[in-house]
């Protein structure tokens, strides 16, 4: 059975929520790919809307938007996600998750693109005392 820790940006406030979700809620997330959007109510979230943004799967290994599928491939990389090159020109073989959400993955990142009329402090139950 799958189980994720989502985390879900605030763009307006800055903060992020790490959420663990597991059965049904997790299943919402399978077979989605970076880009599209989940209903917020498999987070806690009711009347939201998520945007999938990355994430990596059981060895920390990033999804990159431009492999298609679950699987881990290795690819020749010039920079961007995985890969930081030091020089210019600079070219590494990577390992890398695709765009795809499966039964691997342990952390998806989602950042909200649509609100609900509640806040979401209200709707996570966060309280400020961690600051």
């Amino acid at each position: 059975m799958a189980e994720f820790t989502v985390a879900v940006s605030d763009p307006e406030s800055g903060h992020t929520y790490q959420i663990d979700v597991d059965g049904q809620d997790a299943n919402r997330f399978i077979g989605r790919e970076l880009g599209e959007e989940v209903d917020g109510a498999a987070v806690g979230l009711t009347g939201y809307s998520l945007e999938l943004t990355g994430g990596s799967d059981t060895a920390g290994r990033p999804m990159r938007p431009d492999v298609r599928g679950t699987a881990t491939k290795a690819i020749m990389s010039d920079g961007g996600v995985g890969f930081k090159p030091t020089a210019d020109g600079e070219r590494k073989r990577i390992t890398i998750r695709g765009r795809e959400v499966g039964e691997d993955t342990r952390q998806i990142n989602a950042k909200i693109s649509a609100r609900g009329s509640e806040a979401v402090d209200d709707l996570l139950g966060e309280d400020d005392d961690d600051e």
